[in-house]
């Protein structure tokens, strides 16, 4: 049953069914104590992760050369600069499940005024592609990214297959959380 079936059927929210564990680390109790006391712990990792995550890419890209970027702008730099080949920015869009068109236009013109990406068209739809500049900054936070995290991942974090699974995990949650997301729309 999808959670926008047990709305319709029920009009009321789930009534707690479990207690997060006594040492459990959530960020909100009351989250914890509905159906999956688990998910708030889940929850509350992504939010510490995503926070560290974006000041990572923040911090690296200045230490690379590129101070100001924003996390949004360093993902569309790396994104462009993927394979090596012109993106057009729907693709950009998809890639990174950008739902607003305004943010990736934004992003776009900042990079491009920074001189590290530049912009044409293919009919009616925007090419972005990645300049020397642009490949040079990707190159040198590549190199900082393998000596100050990737090694240290590699040789004191989780192993490769457990960072495997991780990611398969976050990805299936990820449908998750856009399904619960659609049928919050229509509650």
């Amino acid at each position: 049953m999808t959670i926008y079936q047990y709305f319709v059927n029920n009009r009321s929210m789930p009534k707690p069914v479990a207690q997060s564990a006594p040492n459990a680390i959530v960020s909100s109790a009351h989250l914890a104590a509905g159906a999956s006391p688990a998910l708030s712990e889940v929850e509350y990792g992504l939010i510490l992760a995503g926070h560290a995550f974006q000041r990572w890419m923040v911090l690296c890209a200045a230490a690379a050369g590129a101070p100001g970027l924003s996390p949004t702008e360093v993902l569309i730099l790396h994104t462009v600069h993927h394979r090596g080949r012109p993106k057009r920015q729907a693709e950009i869009l998809l890639a990174l499940a950008i739902e607003d068109t305004h943010i990736a236009t934004y992003a776009i013109r900042k990079l491009e005024a920074a001189g590290l990406v530049r912009t044409s068209r293919a009919g009616k739809e925007k090419l972005v592609a990645v300049t020397e500049a642009g490949a040079a900054l990707c190159t040198r936070y590549a190199e900082l990214r393998e000596a100050l995290l990737a090694r240290a991942v590699r040789d004191a974090g989780p192993e490769a297959a457990k960072l495997s699974d991780a990611a398969a995990l976050l990805r299936s949650l990820s449908g998750f959380y856009d399904q619960a997301a659609r049928a919050a729309t229509t509650v």
